[in-house]
């Protein structure tokens, strides 16, 4: 994964954006520390790839609450 800083998105937009074209995904930092993705959509529908996300997320999260839950003792394999 390749990443950008939030001051080459500012002062170097256009390398970033063929950056990105090359890449298809691109991490942006802000003080050293990862604060946004970038993906080339292409001729994807945004909103069909947003809920992708979304879903995505919010299933990480149920995932680790389940984890952090299992580690409490508050549930088992049954």
């Amino acid at each position: 994964m390749q990443f950008v800083t939030v001051r080459d998105l500012r002062s170097a937009s256009r390398d970033v954006w063929d950056k990105l074209s090359r890449e298809g995904e691109l991490v942006v930092t802000n003080n050293g520390k990862p604060a946004a993705l970038l993906l080339n959509i292409g001729d994807s529908d945004p909103e069909e790839l947003l809920t992708s996300i979304r879903q995505s997320k919010a299933m990480r999260a149920y995932n680790r609450m389940r984890t952090e839950a299992a580690k409490r003792g508050f549930m088992n394999d049954e």
